[in-house]
């Protein structure tokens, strides 16, 4: 069976802040708010657009009941669809690494609590679409991580059988997701979280994409050895 890297992808293989910056100042003006900084956007990320817009609205003054979560999250994903790509960019060195696996003949996938049809966009317009054998979000099943389940799911829609997997990510959320599907995961420092992701203790942590292969065998020698 093939060997697999699951990625996850803002803050992780894409650096789309800017642009979820711009959607997430977008709905907040729409409330009267003074918008908030890219940094705090940086922050914010990694649960979901409902999340980010909640944060948003309690970091600029009182949060919004559920019904109001719901408006804004829809014209977030309407704004944020029409402007997917303005800024967003694959950080350094991610190409070339999936090119490298994908000539090693690895099986990619991306596994995100971005929206599926959002994360396709993206992809797409990035032209990294092609890497991938499939792309899941918290909307597929109904299942967000850090659930296991959604890990599991992201395996079975590959193109083939999958044998052992690393996952690739950039927050606790991540590192609690691998715990919990009993896989290795290699930390990026470059992404979004309030908290080094290196306080959650993953397996490896890579500063650039120029370590990811040599990271990647090791864990997989990981799960060789168990």
């Amino acid at each position: 069976m093939d060997k697999a890297v699951i990625f996850d992808l803002d803050g992780t293989l894409v650096d789309t802040a800017p642009d979820l910056w711009r959607a997430t100042n977008h709905v907040l003006a729409s409330r009267g708010r003074r918008p908030v900084t890219l940094q705090d956007v940086r922050a914010f990320v990694g649960h979901g657009a409902r999340a980010l817009i909640s944060r948003g609205l309690k970091a600029t003054g009182e949060g919004a009941d559920p019904e109001t979560i719901e408006i804004l999250f829809a014209e977030f994903v309407r704004y944020y669809g029409e402007h997917i790509a303005e800024s967003s960019e694959a950080f350094p060195g991610a190409v070339a690494l999936l090119n490298r696996l994908t000539n090693e003949g690895f099986r990619l996938a991306v596994c995100t609590n971005k929206l599926e049809g959002l994360s396709v966009d993206l992809l797409e317009a990035l032209d990294l679409a092609k890497y991938f054998d499939a792309v899941v979000g918290p909307d597929t099943i109904g299942i967000a991580k850090p659930d296991p389940q959604i890990y599991r799911e992201t395996l079975r829609r590959m193109a083939k059988p999958i044998g052992p997997s690393v996952l690739i990510g950039d927050s606790e959320t991540d590192v609690r997701l691998a715990r919990a599907a009993g896989v290795p995961v290699i930390g990026v420092t470059f992404g979004y979280t309030p908290r080094p992701v290196a306080e959650f203790g993953p397996d490896f942590l890579i500063s650039h994409f120029d370590e990811g292969w040599d990271a990647i065998q090791e864990a997989l020698r990981i799960v060789a050895c168990e």
